[in-house]
């Protein structure tokens, strides 16, 4: 099967002058190999986001098998941090000044990647496609090696807090967040999409990561009186929250921000009955829903399941996140050409106009430039009907605030 990101049109990347330049390589660049590394949660806490780093490293198994990038094979290095920052450090130190990584891209997590920022960027080694929508991530004055390839929490939030705002004026809302900057940005962006019904929010608890439950806080926020929950939460929590919701017996409109919207990885486990009715905002296709079978993107990442990732679950929102990481990564560094340096690397990657990718819902693309990183603004709403999330209403653009 032919690589996917092949296929994709590369007119918003400034692929001219570099495949038209002398080969100029940085470290963990050469003629026969490009060496990049990341970390991820194999283990720990949210050990559920650990199928996103083995759908990329299937990914490159299958690219190299054609041949890899332009004649140079591609070797991922997937480290295990265990969510753990400490341990992020560790890793990323080893990447860098052992295995002489050209980039680290794809490393999964808000407060992860936050242990290694200033490192990286003192380095002035590209940090690049994070899986996190903090928006600390879009700071190209400070932190001009840095990029996100995640939906901005934000500007998704925003979205729930205006529908609370305009369809649910009468609501009494509860919100259970986790306690760093992804929980924190989360909350933010709800409270400006309020706007002035912020006062519609009659109680907030908190979460750590490494607590092992959350059903103590989902009790609290029952017996508020709440009758619409937002959850903030990675998947571990939010199948909690899902199934807490349903033993109490509660029946809030139940809102679940994207990171916690997985079929496959967390409302399967959570019970399909219990998550029927949950509302969320997404940027892709939603890969098992029928409506969906017949679209060359999903079947292509079907094939490349069956072929390449037999073991994942295809259903599961960060298998395909993994996937998408990977084929834009292949974008970047076929948009290199033989100017494999780490100077190169960022500047395509903050050079991307409407760059889309086969899961990508219609109408869905992304855009960098060097004075904002923020690669999304463009998501749809949907329920879940006890099956699948049936999306409702138009493309909504968060770049409008």
């Amino acid at each position: 099967m032919r690589s996917v990101a092949m296929a994709i049109v590369l007119s918003g990347l400034l692929t001219t002058s570099s495949l038209a330049a002398e080969k100029r390589y940085d470290a963990g660049a050469s003629d026969t190999e490009i060496r990049i590394g990341q970390t991820m949660p194999y283990s720990g806490a949210a050990s559920g986001y650990g199928v996103n780093g083995k759908a990329e490293l299937a990914y490159w198994k299958m690219v190299n098998s054609q041949g890899g990038i332009n004649g140079r094979k591609v070797t991922l290095l997937s480290m295990d941090d265990g969510y753990s920052p400490a341990k992020t450090v560790e890793q990323t130190r080893r990447l860098v000044e052992q295995d002489e990584v050209l980039a680290i891209i794809g490393s999964l997590g808000t407060p992860t990647n936050s242990a290694v920022q200033k490192y990286l960027s003192g380095k002035k080694v590209p940090h690049i496609f994070i899986t996190s929508g903090a928006s600390k991530w879009n700071d190209p004055a400070n932190f001009p090696t840095t990029t996100p390839f995640y939906p901005p929490y934000e500007q998704e939030a925003r979205i729930y807090g205006k529908y609370i705002a305009r369809e649910m004026p009468d609501a009494k809302v509860a919100v259970i967040y986790q306690n760093d900057d992804f929980g924190k940005d989360y909350l933010k962006g709800f409270k400006n999409g309020l706007g002035a019904k912020s006062s519609l929010i009659v109680i907030e608890a908190s979460y750590e990561v490494g607590e092992p439950t959350i059903d103590s806080q989902i009790v609290n926020l029952k017996a508020s009186g709440a009758d619409t929950l937002l959850t903030i939460a990675t998947p571990k929590f939010a199948a909690q929250s899902i199934r807490k919701v349903a033993s109490l017996g509660w029946k809030p409109a139940h809102f679940m921000v994207s990171v916690g919207s997985s079929v496959g990885g967390v409302l399967e486990p959570a019970g399909f009955e219990a998550s029927t009715g949950l509302i969320t905002a997404l940027t892709a296709k939603v890969v098992g829903d029928p409506a969906w079978d017949d679209d060359k993107g999903v079947k292509d990442y079907l094939a490349f399941m069956k072929a390449w990732y037999p073991d994942g679950n295809p259903i599961d929102g960060s298998t395909q996140i993994g996937y998408g990481t990977a084929q834009m990564t292949e974008i970047l560094l076929r948009a290199c050409g033989d100017d494999l340096t780490r100077e190169n690397l960022v500047r395509q990657a903050t050079h991307l106009t409407k760059v889309s990718l086969p899961l990508f819902l219609p109408g869905v693309t992304i855009s960098t430039t060097p004075t904002d990183y923020a690669a999304y603004n463009t998501f749809k709403m949907a329920r879940f009907d006890g099956k699948t999330w049936k999306f409702f209403g138009d493309n909504i653009d968060t770049s409008v605030k």
